[in-house]
């Protein structure tokens, strides 16, 4: 993983992610945020994932960009809050009520024994047969999860069998992520 972020840059992105779903939602505009110099000028994975009433209400993310940190910060802030899925996208009224996280990444690393995955500090990404599937380090600890319910959860997040995890045919990598929150009100 680079660097890590000072509390400042943590600050500036948790306000570029909100500003960006902010300017998106009321004016429909994608914002380009002016990056400076230093850690957010890098290319680095990151998701931002938003909480309202203490409930996920979107998370998208990136392994691999081409964009400056802050400039990719904006873009899964805006895909979080209008292009997850899972939830319908947000209103303009729900971005006061929502918290925002974000977990910058480190690159992925392949391991071949899952004994390897500390819960706590790694994430997972699997894949198989053309499916993947990942799950963020916090997730594991929120859900007071064992590395086997860590991998099981995994597995059912990318569409496979809960077990598919100890088959050969299945790839895993762990990443860790620096991770932090603002104190919106979705906490």
């Amino acid at each position: 993983m680079g660097a890590l972020l000072t509390v400042q840059e943590q600050n500036r992105l948790l306000g570029i992610a909100r500003d960006a779903i902010s300017l998106y939602l009321n004016r429909g505009t994608v914002y380009e945020p002016s990056c400076g110099e230093g850690s957010l000028q890098e290319s680095r994975g990151v998701f931002v994932t938003l909480i309202r009433n203490g409930q996920l209400r979107g998370c998208i993310g990136t392994f691999h960009s081409q964009r400056p940190l802050c400039r990719e910060v904006a873009a899964m802030a805006i895909a979080a809050a209008t292009g997850d899925p899972r939830f319908y996208p947000m209103t303009p009224k729900e971005l006061e009520d929502v918290s925002i996280e974000i977990s910058v990444l480190s690159p992925l690393r392949k391991i071949d024994d899952s004994l390897e995955i500390e819960v706590g500090k790694h994430g997972i990404y699997l894949e198989m047969g053309g499916h993947s599937g990942v799950l963020l380090p916090q997730v594991a600890v929120e859900n007071r999860w064992d590395r086997r319910a860590f991998l099981q959860n995994t597995c059912c997040k990318a569409g496979l069998d809960k077990n598919a995890w100890q088959s050969p045919d299945c790839t895993l990598y762990v990443f860790s992520a620096q991770i932090f929150g603002d104190s919106g009100k979705g906490l």
